[in-house]
């Protein structure tokens, strides 16, 4: 039989490109494009019909595509306080030298054991003194600590358990 004759169409000789030169094959049935390029034309004929119809409906007056207007209207009233911005100077405070030589400030470099000044970086221990040691020093009797651990203890046990 002829195709003429049925209506058919040959059947293409060998794969065709997408008609948007991206690189992929095409068929017939997405008019000779690849999934993606269809895909693409799809979604912006969608979108240029929903904005079609949109700027009809802002022309027309009407609110919504299907004429249903809701029933129910509130005015609401929000009150907003005026917010005053507020201004923070940017002078550092004066604090006397007797205040600044009791503390002991952490050092913005890089960590150092309080003994022999070695770097511990993330390997430090922090003494209940509050004093940063290396693996040597991190016991207190290795840095003559000055925390009294035996008050300490006495403390917290007479904290557990307390008398009747």
């Amino acid at each position: 039989m002829d195709h003429d004759q049925t209506g058919c169409e040959a059947a293409p000789e060998g794969p065709m490109l997408c008609i948007n030169n991206c690189g992929f094959f095409g068929s017939a049935a997405t008019m000779n494009m690849c999934s993606k390029c269809h895909k693409d034309m799809m979604l912006k004929q969608e979108q240029a019909t929903l904005a079609a119809s949109s700027i009809g409906n802002i022309m027309n007056g009407s609110s919504s595509s299907s004429g249903i207007e809701p029933a129910i209207t509130a005015n609401v009233e929000i009150s907003v306080d005026p917010v005053e911005p507020k201004i923070i100077s940017a002078e550092p405070l004066v604090a006397s030298g007797s205040e600044e030589s009791l503390e002991k400030k952490p050092k913005d470099g890089p960590k150092r054991c309080s003994n022999c000044n070695k770097r511990v970086g993330l390997t430090g221990f922090n003494c209940r003194c509050g004093n940063l040691y290396c693996a040597v020093h991190r016991y207190s009797d290795k840095h003559d600590c000055p925390f009294d651990y035996r008050t300490a203890g006495r403390d917290a046990i007479a904290k557990a358990n307390p008398c009747l």
